[in-house]
């Protein structure tokens, strides 16, 4: 899985080093022609990505304890743990390749929301990524997963619409976003599968 993330960053990111007209053309499209009137509402899609993406944990952890559910706080604890994968992922990735933002190399992309540590992936679009996907891999019916990746989906789109993200840069966060959430449930599944032998054998012990 690991591997696979890897290579699939890898093929983005050659792909975003030589498709670069590509990229600023589609990015263009979207800041340079945006529609003005809808920067209010794309900065506060943007600005929603870690209050939920923080929030979301807490709040299903917490009905848990309330309830006295161990299924419910184990899914808190399961996203919350995505979250923590997902930034440790995303921040690594962003240090190493060191990306530009778009505004430094191309003066006419209007920069409208906070970015400052390297453009590529996108840690907005990855952590709402992270969440959507642990939130639908946690509760996998249809009204979690169409709004959890629809708001995912809105938080991408606002970092180019804000001009801080190149497409490749939303496309890459996507994939790391997700993909940190698989890596995590799969983890959680081989842990829990290792503890539930181990009690099996000390239960056939005694």
């Amino acid at each position: 899985m690991i591997k696979t993330i890897i290579f699939t960053l890898f093929i983005s990111f050659s792909i975003g080093i030589y498709s670069q007209n590509l990229d600023i053309a589609n990015l263009r499209e979207i800041n340079v022609e945006r529609n003005k009137s809808l920067d209010p509402a794309f900065k506060a899609i943007t600005n929603s990505a870690s209050p939920i993406s923080i929030a979301a944990p807490l709040l299903v952890y917490s009905i848990g304890m309330i309830n006295k559910d161990s299924t419910l706080k184990k899914k808190g604890i399961f996203i919350g743990e995505t979250f923590l994968v997902n930034a440790f992922i995303t921040t690594a990735l962003k240090y190493s390749i060191n990306r530009d933002r778009p505004a430094v190399t191309y003066p006419d992309i209007e920069k409208l929301s906070s970015g400052g540590s390297g453009s590529f992936p996108s840690g907005h679009t990855s952590e709402s990524f992270a969440t959507a996907t642990s939130l639908s891999l946690a509760f996998p019916k249809w009204y979690v997963i169409a709004p959890s990746f629809l708001w995912a989906s809105a938080v991408g789109y606002s970092r180019m619409d804000l001009g801080v993200h190149y497409p490749s840069d939303v496309a890459a966060g996507a994939i790391v976003g997700a993909g940190s959430a698989y890596l995590s449930y799969k983890l959680n599944k081989w842990i829990n599968k290792k503890k539930n032998k181990r009690l099996f054998f000390e239960g056939k012990k005694e």
